[in-house]
């Protein structure tokens, strides 16, 4: 299974950006997708999940901003950023997490897209 992400890019504050990341790759069926994002010199952290019946949970700092939602039947996974803030620059990463071959579990990581907003 692999991860393909898209969308990332320049803003400036208070603009909007979409990613979006889709799973491919043999017999597989994707559990929960996340987000994830690491700034410049700190630690990756969670940005939102949603779970195959698209309950969502949001960070703090992305809440009522962001929105993560999904496409089960093309395995895509979406995050609509809003009103975005210098300290959404981050490099953002989409996850996922499911079975392959109807047993394996597998866990990946998409390769990451930059986010960059400007004051």
């Amino acid at each position: 299974v692999q991860l393909q992400a898209s969308g990332g890019g320049s803003v400036q504050a208070g603009g909007s950006l979409r990613l979006s990341c889709g799973a491919s790759g043999g017999d597989f069926a994707i559990n929960a997708f996340a987000w994830y994002r690491q700034a410049p010199g700190k630690k990756r952290e969670l940005v939102a999940v949603i779970t195959p019946t698209s309950s969502t949970n949001y960070a703090d700092p992305v809440k009522g901003r962001f929105t993560i939602s999904r496409d089960n039947a093309k395995n895509m996974v979406y995050l609509q950023m809003n009103s975005l803030k210098p300290e959404d620059t981050a490099v953002y990463y989409c996850n996922a997490d499911g079975t392959e071959g109807g047993s394996h579990y597998f866990e990946k990581w998409g390769q990451g897209t930059e986010v960059t907003i400007s004051s």
